[in-house]
Order: structure tokens, then sequence, then C-alpha cells
């Protein structure tokens, strides 16, 4: 267990040790194995014979599962040299002592050997994997190794029974790792600094202590199912490190006790000597199974409280930084969560909020979509995103855009309410009808002459293409107006090209006052070249705008000395059609171009139709012809 164990306080501050204690940090370290494995020897060899549980080498084994690998020689020499001097104090025979030794820190290196096979594995007891190989190689394998060669060293010199040293020496140094290392390691990584307000528990410890020792001294008081309930309280309360204290606390009493044929499984002597020794083994193996259990539940439930805590960290972290406002309400309008940027944004407060229904800020204009939405949602749709406009608190409204979800019940899978992304998009909508109005113009200059600003040819053919269709659709007549001025070459070389452009302008002026329609369309063809789109008109209506045309330009008589009329005129070709499939747009066109030709033909200044070309209509045209004293005013 690196760091902090499972019930260590964050707010506790761990004193820092003196600079000279820093510096001579190992000499202590290792003055201090030799120590404590020096009384764990001496405590347990003044047991009786049959020591029940050996801790000397759970406190050495975790002096090795602490220190760096390069240490470890000094640490088993340490060890070694503490159980011998320990040893030699409760024992005389010296063999003895150093064969026992010997293969205690045999057994010791074969659990570090397998609990650490890479130097920086974290040791953390209330890990469930690591408790299993903890159990598996420093409980298990290590001591059954260490107790099958004790067996046949037993056998070869002291002559004992082999199966019964074997079953005398694992049972012991298990117990005594499994009990001693984790309380070991705790107690040496915090020092008791991760007990929570441990003067607050001290009850706790001295009920503990008072009735485990009430436990193993009476034989009429039936105090041992006690036991193990105030360990699980201790672990819950205190942590693992004074839970395994008081495990071994539980393991010296009942050793002490169990030795001096006092307590619960004294009486069981009678029927073989090793029966209280293995009773007392049973009894301090459940407790401590007992805590492990606990502790990995404890780490567990702790888990998944700073797994909960960093993600309320983070949504806290994300909902109050996130410029976007979030939004949970239920399929009836009420909200029940605002992030803070929702007053930001619109400028309502929560209390404001709350009692209003969801779609009742919405645009007027924009609540039927919405609650349209909202109506999908409920029945399946899993999301969706939406644009609309917001009333904001002093009234205005404003653009924004929603991205909504279902919020579905784990279990049943029915939509419980929606989840709102809420973001103002005002600047953006405003760059988006700028750029639509940008378009717009450029969309119209492209469709348009830039010296007569009518309409280009471009747009001509698309107008014309497009009522042809109508005109297909709706059995209606469509007709055309071919324009062209009168010897326009001799105007622009008895007047320049400036002034020919300005009588191209007149032309354009003259028909623009004539056609007044909103479906009418006048354009310029190309050159000196004009045309009139007239939609759902006859050829009787046609050659009326025309002669209309052309009396609104003789009417602003602009000089021509190279035309016979003394002032510019124009020639005009009307056509009519009914579309009809089979013939298309052009035919007008190639039918009105030939009725424009004709008029040049027979003297210009004038109008012929395509169509039925009657006498009355060119007689009327004639006699509109200006006076030869008109022609006369250059």
């Amino acid at each position: 267990m690196r760091g902090k164990p499972a019930s260590m306080s964050s707010r506790s501050p761990v004193p820092r040790p003196a600079p000279w204690l820093r510096k001579q940090a190992f000499p202590v370290r290792l003055a201090g194995c030799f120590l404590f494995v020096a009384l764990a020897t001496v405590f347990v060899g003044f047991a009786p014979e049959d020591n029940p549980i050996w801790v000397a080498n759970g406190v050495l084994l975790t002096y090795l599962l602490l220190g760096s690998r390069r240490r470890w020689a000094a640490y088993l020499g340490a060890g070694f040299a503490a159980q011998l001097v320990g040893g030699r104090m409760v024992d005389p025979h010296w063999q003895t002592i150093v064969v026992l030794s010997a293969l205690n820190l045999i057994e010791v290196l074969i659990c570090a050997l397998l609990l650490r096979r890479r130097s920086t594995r974290p040791l953390c007891f209330t890990d469930p994997a690591y408790l299993v190989r903890f159990i598996a190689f420093g409980v298990l394998v290590g001591p059954l190794i260490a107790g099958a060669i004790f067996a046949l060293v037993s056998a070869t010199w002291l002559h004992t029974a082999p199966g019964a040293a074997f079953f005398k020496w694992s049972a012991a140094d298990t117990l005594g790792i499994a009990i001693s290392t984790p309380a070991c390691v705790a107690i040496f990584q915090t020092g008791f600094k991760s007990a929570v307000s441990w003067r607050r528990h001290a009850v706790h410890l001295g009920l503990f202590a008072a009735i485990t020792v009430a436990a193993f001294a009476s034989l009429k008081l039936p105090l041992m199912f006690l036991v193990y309930p105030l360990l699980a309280l201790i672990v819950f309360r205190l942590g693992l490190s004074w839970a395994a204290l008081a495990a071994l606390f539980v393991a010296a009493a009942g050793s002490w006790f169990t030795c001096h044929n006092l307590g619960p499984f004294a009486w069981m002597r009678s029927a073989s000597p090793i029966a209280p020794t293995i009773l007392l083994q049973l009894f301090v193996a459940f407790g401590m199974f007992i805590i492990y259990a606990a502790s990995v539940v404890l780490e567990n439930q702790k888990a998944t409280e700073r797994r909960l805590q960093e993600i309320v960290s983070l949504h806290t972290l994300v909902t109050e930084n996130s410029r976007d406002a979030i939004l949970v309400a239920d399929f009836d309008g009420r909200r029940r969560y605002f992030s803070p940027a929702t007053q930001k944004l619109t400028g309502w407060t929560a209390e404001d909020l709350v009692n209003r229904s969801y779609t009742e800020l919405a645009h007027p204009e924009d609540r039927p979509k919405l609650e349209q939405l909202l109506r999908d949602l409920q029945s399946g749709v899993e999301g969706a995103i939406i644009e609309y406009r917001v009333r904001k608190q002093n009234g205005e409204y404003f653009w924004v855009e929603s991205s909504l979800r279902a919020i579905r019940d784990a279990r049943t899978g029915f939509a419980s309410g929606i989840l709102d992304f809420t973001r103002d998009i005002s600047e953006r909508k405003q760059a988006e009808q700028e750029l639509q109005a940008a378009y717009n113009t450029v969309e119209a200059l492209a469709g348009t002459d830039a010296l007569t600003g009518l309409a280009n040819r471009r747009r001509f053919d698309q107008c014309l293409t497009s009522e042809w269709r109508r005109g297909l659709r709706d059995h209606n007549p469509l007709s055309l107006l071919m324009i062209d001025a009168d010897r326009f070459k001799a105007y622009n070389d008895t007047y320049g090209h400036l002034r020919g452009d300005s009588g191209l302008k007149q032309i354009a002026e003259a028909a623009l006052d004539v056609v007044a329609r909103p479906g009418d369309l006048v354009a310029r063809f190309g050159g000196e070249e004009f045309a009139v789109v007239l939609p759902n008109t006859s050829n009787d209506g046609a050659l009326q705008v025309a002669n209309e045309i052309c009396d609104a330009l003789r009417a602003r008589k602009l000089p021509h000395m190279g035309n016979p009329f003394g002032i510019m005129t124009i020639s005009v070709g009307c056509a009519t059609m009914v579309p009809a499939f089979g013939q298309h747009a052009a035919n007008l066109v190639e039918l009105a171009d030939e009725a424009l030709y004709k008029a040049k033909r027979s003297g210009r200044n004038r109008v012929c139709s395509g169509n039925a070309l009657n006498s009355a209509a060119d007689q009327l045209q004639h006699n509109r012809l200006p006076k030869a004293t008109v022609a006369g005013t250059a």
C-alpha cells in the first residue's frame, strides 16, 4: 500500500522527519528491523513448547516488501542476527537456533521474491488481486516450502514425525505472516496516522481488548462470538492497520492463555495436546479472513466513493465553466436543473425559470416546432438539434441552438425527460443574414447588365425557360418582344460611344416605363438589342406594349442625324406562342427574331408580329411614324 490507505484522512498532515534522521534513515530502519524481529522471536519463544503463531517472519517480510532490493541482503542479515540473538535468549541449543533461523530466512526470501517480481509494484492488501497473490505466495507457498524442508530436517536430525513437524511449522508461520505482515506494512507506512480520529474510537479499542482478554481467560462466559464483530467494527472505523494490530493482540492473548491451560480452547488438551493450538489457529485464521474481507469491501466502497466524487467534481467543473446553458427538464415542461450559464445567457434566475414551462420563453413563431420536437423525443426519437428564438428577461429575443436528447430510465427504457445544451448563436445568425444579403447582391449583379441596369442575357434565359415551363403547365400564352435600336452604328459614329451608351440607357428607361407588371422582364439581349418577356399575354397585348415602348422612346426626341426620322427610334419584333410539348423556348425567340428583321426590312421604326401580321396593324404603325418636319429637326 503506497501512500494513504483506505481510512487515511487527507487533512491529517504527516510530520516530516528531522534532517539528521533522513540522512540516517537506512541505518535506523536496519536497527528497527533487528529490534522488532528480535522482540518477536523472544515473545514467541517464551511461550510453551507448542508455539501457536510465529510472527517474526512476517515482520522481516515487511522490511523486504517495503525496502529496495539492493537493501535485501542487509535486512536478511539483520533478521538472521536478530533471530539468533532472540532464540539464544530462550533456547540454549545454538545448533537448533541456527538451523531454524536459516529456514526462516529461506521462507521469507521465497515469499519476498514471489510477491515482488517487480520492484515498483505497490503493496495494497485491500486490492483483491494483490490480496490473492499475498495469500497464495506469502501465506501458503513460502511457509509450505519451508515447512517441507523443516519436516525433512526433523525426520533425519531430530527423529520426529515429519507430518507433525510439517503441520506445526506451516500452521504457525502461515498465521504469523497473515497477521503480522499487513499490520506491519500499515503501521510502518502510516504510523497510525491513517486512523480517523482514533481517540473518538478509543472506547471500541478498550472494549475489544477487554472482551478479548475476558473471552480467553474465562471458561464460563461465552464471549468468543463477540470478538469477530468487534474486529469488523475496528476495520470499518479505524482501518486495516488498527484491525491487523487488533488481530495481533488476539493472537498474543489467545496464545498466552491457551498455553497456560486457560480459556475456551484449553479443555481440548485432554483429547489431544495440540488440539488447543489448532483451535486457536483456526480462530485467528477466521478473524484474519473477516479482516481481509471487510477491508476489500471497504476499499471497494471507498473506490466507488472516490469515483463518484470525481464524477461530481468533473460535472461541477464542466457545468460551471461551460458557456453553453445546460438544462434538465421533464416532458411536462418543468425544469429540474440549470447550469450557471443559463442566467448569463437569458438573464433569468433559477427561481424565475422553475415556474415557467419549457416552451414559454420561445418566440411565438418558433414555439410550434419546439413543441413538436418535444413530442418526438417523448415518442422515441433519441435526439435532435433545433434553432429558435428565446426571450430574455429584458424582453429581447435572441437566437439559440439547442441540442436536445431524451433521458431514458436505465431499467425500463422509457423517456423520462430531456437534456438540453443551449448556446447563443445570435452572432452566427447575423453573419448568416449578412452572408445571404451579400449572396443576393452578388446574385443580382450576376443577373444584371452593368450599363443599363436591366436583366442580362443569363437572367433572360433563366426567366424565359421558367415562364415557358409555367405556360406549358397552365396552357397560357407567352409573348416575347425583340427590340433593336435603328441605325445604332451610325449613332455611335456621329455622337461617340459615350452618347451611344446614353442612348441605350434611354431605350432601357423607355421600356421600363411601359413594362410595369411584376412578372414581366426587360433584358438586354446583346449589343443594341433588348428583349421583353411577357407571360400570360396575347399577341394583341404584346403588340400594344411594343407600340407603347416605341412611343415612349419617340417622346424623348433623342437627336439622331444618321436616322431618316431625325430622332432615335427602335424596331420591334413580336411573337406569341402557347407552349406545347415538342416545342421549345428557342422557337419563340426565333419567331420574334424573324419579326424583328421583318420590321427592319420594312423601313424600321415599327412593330411587326411573327404571328399573323395583318395590314391593319402595319397601317396603324405607319400612321404613327413621325412627319417630315419631325425628321428635319436634327
